[in-house]
């Protein structure tokens, strides 16, 4: 029903693990091909491309959804429909940063301290033109093929560049002067595909399946016993991101208590937990969470 299209590239390791993490496992015959194959009813096409293509691709129809950068979809100007983000990217959880960097020791220190007409090299000359003219300036934007950060001071007075945690950045002895965009990663549709029901529907569940599937990453659900008289005092050691459930043994005086609680926190908790005098204590994977 529906043909879909991927990142190729840094996304595109995480992208797979994200599908198959959500029950969507993605199908091909090598690493290096284009045309994969999902097994779910609801998807007959998918193919891997370069996200700087997949906003455009989108829009033009050619794929009724797939996903890609906000990034890219504002560099290419596309008219697509967001069924909403998707909180991963290539190492981190954390968006990406599009932003105006220069020599560590220039003495600029916004894009409005920035000449006219100096170079400005970036992999997004139309966000970067866009974002100049705004603040009343106009550039020598240099489309940049890769290398960018190497490229001050001899190539370029300035750059435009992406950035998840800024560390690549300063190590190349550059400071971050101003920001034009946060960039999450997205499910994009077709405006068409988007206003068709059927189809809609069917995208929506798949976000669902990806969104849960992501919710859950961080997660463990921890089962437990506690006689009755101890059940406060259990309660109290409990995380708050969910009410737990309680259901009250067959005997009559003590509960069944389960509770979602973060990875993070597990080492910690357990331990507590049965100092308060909980026993039977469990912790189990949670694969998908959708509220």
């Amino acid at each position: 029903m529906l043909r879909l299209v991927l990142p190729k590239g840094s996304l595109e390791k995480s992208t797979f693990d994200l599908f198959s993490s959500a029950d969507l496992a993605i199908t091909r015959s090598s690493a290096v091909d284009y045309i994969c194959s999902i097994n779910d009813p609801r998807i007959a096409e998918v193919r891997i491309l370069r996200p700087q293509e997949i906003p455009g691709y989108v829009k033009e129809g050619l794929f009724d959804f797939g996903i890609t950068g906000r990034d890219w979809i504002e560099e290419t100007n596309s008219e697509v429909v967001s069924l909403g983000e998707l909180n991963y990217s290539k190492a981190t959880s954390n968006p990406i940063r599009v932003v105006l960097a220069v020599g560590g020791d220039s003495s600029f220190a916004s894009a409005k301290d920035i000449p006219d007409g100096s170079r400005i090299s970036t992999e997004y000359p139309q966000l970067t033109d866009r974002f100049f003219k705004r603040i009343g300036k106009t550039m020598d934007i240099r489309l940049s093929y890769g290398a960018t950060e190497a490229k001050i001071p001899h190539i370029a007075d300035a750059i435009v560049e992406i950035t998840e945690t800024g560390r690549a950045i300063k190590a190349a002895g550059l400071k971050i002067i101003d920001e034009l965009l946060v960039s999450r990663t997205e499910l994009i549709a077709n405006k068409h595909s988007a206003a068709d029901d059927i189809k809609f529907h069917a995208m929506e569940q798949i976000y669902t399946l990806l969104v849960g599937s992501l919710e859950a990453r961080d997660k463990v659900l921890v089962k437990l016993n506690v006689e009755s008289t101890k059940l406060q005092g259990v309660l109290g050691k409990l995380p708050s991101l969910r009410s737990p459930t309680i259901s009250q043994l067959s005997t009559g005086d003590a509960y069944a208590v389960e509770v979602v609680a973060l990875k993070s926190q597990i080492n910690t908790l357990i331990p507590e937990l049965k100092d308060a005098g909980a026993s039977d204590i469990l912790e189990l994977p949670i694969s998908k969470i959708v509220h």
